[in-house]
């Protein structure tokens, strides 16, 4: 079938059942993921500005070829690469349907990072980027861009799963998409650094069923040490919600919170403890999203989020919050203005909408903000 998407017309394999998260037995194709396909896009176009000396673009895990397809549609020297042979035939035929120059080849994404350098690197695979990280931040120049939908290990639903394969302990917490999101991060900056490679996050973003990462590179060892010293870990009290977070690869867990001196305590890490984003680029990648764009209206919204959204872990969920005190919740834009007015710093979160940030803990929020404190 074809599909009209961003400006440009492709080619794509229906699934026989007609599912709507991709093919069945050929050329995998998710239309659920235009959203991430959008902002990749106008992330693109930022970067432009940000770097002008980029050109070379590799879609690392091509499929249908689509995300290669709108990369060379702005005017980026694309590759496709894909070791199923049938792909790459699609890839090719998608490009030359749309007049774009850029090549398809049918090779396994780390042997192709070994032989060539490129400017951006996108790893968009089925599961986990983990097997694809070290070739890409070896030999990526300027930006690595990393999709991740094994969002169970990485939140800690699969504790050992997540352990295994990201080399942390994530939590199951209320939460579990910032820690989705924080784990994916901890993995990508110790790989980078493991080469003298600083991946620093200019945007990320948790989104339906997959977390999302744009990571610029800087080839000093100083700077890799710097992020380093950003991962840390969390601790959670599964009782009150109570939760703090220390940098630092040693852990001194909490056995007792104290808040409500419970001791169901967590501890979760080493994760990424620093900024998600860069928050001028998250809103010039806004400024590049365009009305041609399937998804322009939720990734506009998705990046003033983000953008404005207070960088320090963790989110809280002001239901849950609510529910745990036995008090019915207020609007969010109430709650929050209770909480500045109280001298808190305050923001929503992108991850659900009635997550938010704040620097005041639990007992905090509860005084400054609990619905009841209104009547």
């Amino acid at each position: 079938m074809n599909v009209s998407e961003g400006g440009v017309d492709v080619e794509v394999q229906s699934s026989r059942d007609g599912a709507s998260e991709g093919a069945g037995d050929g050329v995998f194709f998710n239309p659920t993921q235009e959203l991430n396909r959008d902002v990749t896009v106008a992330a693109l176009r930022a970067y432009q500005e940000r770097e002008p000396r980029v050109e070379t673009y590799l879609d690392a895990m091509a499929a249908s070829g689509i995300r290669g397809v709108r990369a060379a549609a702005e005017g980026y020297d694309v590759t496709c690469a894909d070791i199923d042979e049938e792909a790459v035939a699609l890839a090719e035929s998608n490009l030359a349907r749309n007049d774009l120059s850029g090549r398809a080849v049918e090779k396994d994404a780390n042997v192709l990072l070994h032989e060539e350098l490129f400017d951006v690197v996108d790893i968009d695979p089925f599961g986990t980027p983990i097997p694809f990280a070290d070739a890409a931040f070896a030999n990526a120049r300027n930006l690595v861009c990393v999709t991740a939908t094994d969002t169970a290990p990485l939140c800690g639903a699969h504790l050992q799963s997540g352990i295994r394969k990201y080399s942390t302990v994530p939590r199951n917490t209320d939460y579990h998409a910032e820690m989705g999101l924080r784990v994916l991060i901890s993995a990508m900056v110790r790989t980078a650094a493991r080469y003298d490679v600083a991946a620093v996050p200019v945007l990320s973003h948790v989104s339906r069923h997959y977390a999302r990462t744009y990571l610029e590179l800087d080839h000093r060892a100083t700077r890799a040490d710097a992020l380093v010293e950003q991962l840390g870990h969390v601790y959670h009290c599964e009782d009150c919600l109570y939760r703090e977070h220390e940098v630092g690869l040693h852990a001194h867990p909490i056995e007792t919170c104290p808040h409500c001196e419970g001791t169901r305590m967590l501890t979760a890490g080493p994760i990424w403890l620093g900024d998600i984003a860069d928050s001028d680029f998250a809103r010039a990648v806004h400024d590049e999203v365009t009305d041609d764009m399937g998804e322009a209206k939720k990734a506009r919204r998705l990046l003033d989020t983000v953008a404005d959204e207070l960088s320090t872990p963790t989110n809280y969920d002001q239901h849950r919050l609510c529910k745990q005190w036995g008090v019915p919740a207020n609007s969010m834009d109430d709650f929050l203005a209770d909480l500045r007015a109280a001298g808190y710093e305050a923001s929503h979160a992108h991850y659900s909408g009635t997550s938010f940030k704040t620097d005041a803990n639990v007992a905090e929020i509860y005084e400054a903000a609990a619905p009841e404190k209104d009547t």
